[in-house]
């Protein structure tokens, strides 16, 4: 055992996990939120090539992928020291102008900040140097988190960016539609915690298991090691796919909302992982013919072209995994 890890010291990770899990989420649709926003803002597209929506339209995205890498690097802390990591987020809030994310944001690194305060002196009293020296890093990253979002706390007021008023052609996305794509959404957050989390799991599980015949010994791989390594490539579609769809709902003038749906489930074995993958993904499947189904009768043409081409990537994570299947 590398260090005696309490049920204390583990709930205290699990909420990293979970908070890491939050505004990962968070700043990716707030990030997609920004194209909607910035429509709006005439005067300053008209002036500029680049406006102040653009630069902190990137800054989010970047900020959600380095969350990510918080959150994997937590993960795989958890698995080494035998624990079980959390799938569920901190509630997702994303706001509805520029100034709303940032306070938004600004808050969630502060209390980021409290909470890995905690986790760097836990680890300190129990002799968890890698732990420490892990949330020492994670806690610098979050640090500069918090002051560039200081930044545009301070800046001028954003312009009153009102409602848009609605016309025929949007008027056929009614609610059911939207909430058609929103579990479509849910389903692709889903998809990424349970990968993310399989994969950290996987790893720790590919080194504590002996390679035993001769080509797992040559190789330096086995299948706990291979199946990680799908998992990932897989995880990272799927953010871009999570990405794309809360671009769709956006661009049409509705809202994301940010579930978990269906709940991940993790399992305890390469075995288990496989098969609970594959479900996911007929389940992804089947939902995404039901929104290309919608869309064709709507004639939402660029949804339906979107989800077909997204259903292609799903049905080929779905025989990958079936591959793996005795």
């Amino acid at each position: 055992m590398i260090v005696k890890a309490t049920d204390e010291y583990f709930a205290l990770l699990n909420r990293a996990v979970a908070r890491e899990m939050e505004v990962s989420a968070q700043y990716m649709l707030q990030h997609t939120k920004m194209e909607k926003l910035k429509r709006k803002v005439i005067k300053e597209n008209y002036l500029l090539e680049s406006t102040t929506y653009d630069e902190f339209g990137k800054l989010l995205k970047d900020f959600a992928i380095e969350e990510m890498k918080h959150l994997a690097q937590i993960l795989e802390r958890i698995y080494l020291l035998g624990g079980e990591a959390t799938t569920k987020p901190d509630k997702v809030v994303i706001g509805n102008s520029m100034r709303e994310f940032a306070e938004l944001d600004y808050k969630a690194e502060e209390e980021a900040l409290e909470l890995y305060r905690q986790l760097i002196e836990a680890a300190k009293n129990i002799g968890d140097r890698e732990t420490w020296v892990l949330f020492t890093k994670i806690y610098s990253d979050e640090e500069v988190h918090l002051l560039k979002f200081q930044d545009y706390l301070e800046m001028e007021s954003e312009p009153d960016l009102g409602e848009t008023p609605d016309s025929e052609w949007r008027s056929i996305f009614g609610e059911e539609y939207i909430a058609l794509l929103n579990k479509a959404l849910a389903s692709e957050i889903s998809a990424i915690v349970q990968y993310t989390t399989q994969h950290e799991k996987a790893e720790g599980l590919e080194r504590m298991r002996r390679k035993k015949i001769a080509l797992e010994v040559v190789t330096g791989k086995n299948k706990a090691s291979v199946v990680s390594g799908v998992l990932k490539e897989t995880f990272l579609q799927e953010m871009e796919h999570m990405e794309k769809i809360s671009e769709r709902i956006y661009e049409i003038d509705r809202e994301s909302i940010a579930t978990v749906e269906p709940l991940p489930e993790i399992g305890n074995s390469v075995e288990d992982f496989i098969k609970l993958d594959r479900d996911a993904e007929n389940y992804a499947i089947v939902l995404y013919r039901k929104v290309i189904a919608e869309a064709t009768k709507l004639g939402d043409i660029k949804t339906k072209k979107l989800f077909e081409d997204i259903i292609q990537e799903e049905e080929e994570h779905y025989w990958g995994f079936d591959d793996f299947l005795p």
